[in-house]
């Protein structure tokens, strides 16, 4: 079986341009030569021919003219982007330009996960449970009613993050917030760090919980995707990864949140229990409701879907990640992946497997499943 000629695009920290003034977080979500060498050494290890592209089109690393020089059969993408709304999607759309192939999800589906208002509006749409949740472009706009008691207050506390950034960048133990004074001096203070509208939705206290996925949809397992009614019946073609619960109250300093500390500061004391420690029925609930979330954004071969499961059992959408990370050590979904019996070549020519397919570019593959 032929290996083929895989160019692995990503956006490193060290070749993050500079911008002066930016937040210290800005480039939280690039990625390591350590995740980079990892991937690559996977995709020999799978009798792959793999190199390394800085997915920036500066001239320094000139992008389109390394890849018609390398000339690829399939990229191997998650790069991050550095500018503008859908920068996640911008790498996509040069490869569909040049008509070169790609792993992980396309255009579309890329630029609406980024924007967290938009997704949780998609998941809405079809009835899949996401917290009650309200944008704003000026700090000091008008609260929705339905979120105000009959005094005017927050009839519970809300949630506020950035609206397109990831890595739970602008993420920390006080974004929780309890009445309309906090909230519009939180969302005025992560609109000045972060220049972009702030999504504030109703905190769900309870479990923090993220699952995996690796595969594709057949057309007849999408054929429900314009309907408002969420699957009842799991897809047999997407391989789902046991849940993985963040264990938040082992860090007192950030307020039971999966912040941006925990996930870069502290990633190497991360506190996990995966397979989660949960019922048949929210395990079998979880993975439902995660392979309609990749069925209704439409993406294609791996993501990652996080959740919160209230102090009554009901589980709450928060995102969903296309571009999920892939360190070896501590990325949630390796993490999930380890705990299912793979190991991380598996998961990242299994990844391959799924766009070679999915592309034609190999028909004699399929996604190992260990025993």
């Amino acid at each position: 079986m032929t290996g083929l000629r895989i160019a692995v695009l990503a956006n490193l920290k060290d070749n993050a341009p500079e911008i002066p003034g930016a937040s210290s977080d800005v480039w939280d979500d690039l990625d390591s030569m350590t995740t980079i060498n990892h991937i690559l050494d996977a995709l020999r290890a799978g009798g792959h021919t793999a190199e390394f592209f800085e997915a920036s089109i500066a001239p320094e690393f000139d992008l389109s003219g390394q890849l018609r020089s390398f000339q690829p059969d399939l990229c191997f993408n998650i790069a991050e982007g550095h500018w503008g709304d859908g920068r996640e999607a911008q790498i996509p759309s040069l490869l569909e330009m040049l008509r070169i192939p790609y792993t992980g999800s396309g255009v579309l589906s890329l630029a609406l996960a980024l924007d967290k208002p938009m997704t949780k509006r998609v998941l809405s749409y079809h009835n899949l449970p996401t917290p009650e949740f309200q944008v704003f472009g000026q700090w000091d706009g008008a609260i929705d009613d339905d979120l105000l008691n009959e005094t005017g207050e927050l009839r519970f506390p809300m949630f506020v993050k950035p609206s397109r950034e990831g890595t739970g960048i602008g993420v920390h133990a006080k974004s929780v917030v309890h009445s309309v004074s906090e909230l519009r001096t939180a969302v005025r203070s992560l609109q000045k760090k972060y220049q972009q509208p702030i999504l504030a939705e109703r905190f769900i206290s309870g479990r923090e919980v993220t699952v995996g996925v690796l595969g594709n949809l057949k057309k007849t397992s999408a054929r429900r995707l314009n309907e408002r009614t969420p699957p009842h019946v799991m897809p047999e073609e997407l391989t789902l990864f046991p849940a993985m619960e963040i264990n938040t109250e082992s860090y007192p300093t950030e307020g039971g949140i999966y912040t941006n500390r925990v996930k870069v500061e502290l990633v190497h004391d991360f506190y996990w229990t995966c397979p989660a420690k949960l019922t048949a029925e929210m395990d079998e609930q979880l993975k439902m409701l995660t392979a309609a979330v990749f069925r209704v954004m439409g993406c294609y071969d791996v993501a990652r879907v996080d959740f919160r499961i209230d102090d009554e059992g009901q589980p709450f959408i928060l995102e969903i990640n296309p571009l999920p990370g892939l360190n070896s050590e501590y990325s949630d979904l390796c993490i999930e992946a380890r705990a299912m019996g793979w190991t991380y070549e598996q998961l990242i020519n299994g990844i391959v497997d799924c766009a070679a397919v999915r592309y034609h570019l190999r028909n004699d593959v399929s996604v190992e499943q260990p025993h």
